[in-house]
């Protein structure tokens, strides 16, 4: 049931970038403040190599917009949440280290 929930709040219009979709189902599954997640377009870029990283970058009307970087890829993504900047990242950092111990 809680993989449900965490899969209807991931709202996917777009495709994804390798990787992702794992860090933010254990991100949603792990963090019941976030309302909902939307990944946007995704762009190509020269300096996203190696794991995943995600960087909180600007607050939105009802949360934040972070920036997904991997395989040659950036993505915005639009989160949903009254969490503040240091806990998201915080909640990012732990949905990364779960989906790739490295």
């Amino acid at each position: 049931m809680r993989l449900r929930a965490a899969k209807d709040r991931l709202k996917v219009e777009h495709s994804i970038i390798d990787g992702l979709r794992e860090v933010l189902e254990r991100l949603l599954a792990g963090s019941p403040e976030i309302r909902s997640v939307i990944p946007g377009v995704i762009r190509q870029v020269r300096d996203a190599r190696g794991r995943i990283r995600v960087r909180v970058t600007v607050p939105t009307q009802n949360g934040w917009k972070a920036i997904a970087l991997s395989a040659g890829a950036r993505q915005e993504l639009f989160i949903s949440t009254g969490l503040g900047k240091e806990e998201l990242e915080r909640a990012l950092a732990r949905a990364i280290d779960q989906a790739d111990p490295r």
